[in-house]
């Protein structure tokens, strides 16, 4: 269900701001490794000018879809049960030395969207690891995630 709504909100993204959103977090790792891993959220990642100078675009956008702006700091939207949350893709390479003009380009049912390969997740969960938050909250969870993909590219 996650994915579907994904790629639903991909593609108005696509047709509305022409860009192509990156699926990022657990939800992009499952699509990688092509299984479960009960992902929480959406986690989308998205030029940083729309979290800018463009918020308004983004904004609008996902209100007219239903989402309603939950924390403004996080550009984190929710509709039902369902959490979306935007970060800058520009991001990637200060924290995980990943080249974002690299990331491969997938399409699905007509929509086009960026997903990491597995190298690249392991980088970022790797990168996780040494983030003060995260190695509280969701260390456990991380490490697990890097054990799979090590094992799937192993």
């Amino acid at each position: 269900m996650k994915y579907s709504e994904f790629l639903h909100i991909a593609g108005i993204i696509n047709e509305e701001l022409l860009v192509i959103p990156l699926l990022f977090g657990s939800l992009g790792l499952e699509r990688r490794l092509k299984r479960s891993l009960n992902a929480d959220d959406i986690d989308v990642l998205i030029s940083e000018r729309f979290l800018k100078t463009d918020w308004d675009k983004l904004k609008h956008l996902m209100e007219n879809e239903g989402y309603l702006l939950v924390d403004e700091e996080e550009h984190e939207f929710r509709k039902d049960d369902i959490c979306i949350a935007f970060a800058d893709i520009e991001g990637l390479m200060p924290f995980a030395g990943i080249d974002i003009s690299r990331i491969p380009e997938v399409a699905d049912h007509g929509v086009r969207y960026l997903l990491l390969e597995l190298p690249d997740y392991l980088k970022v969960y790797e990168a996780s690891l040494k983030d003060s938050y995260r190695k509280d909250v969701k260390n456990k969870q991380d490490q697990s995630k890097i054990d799979l993909i090590k094992e799937e590219i192993m």
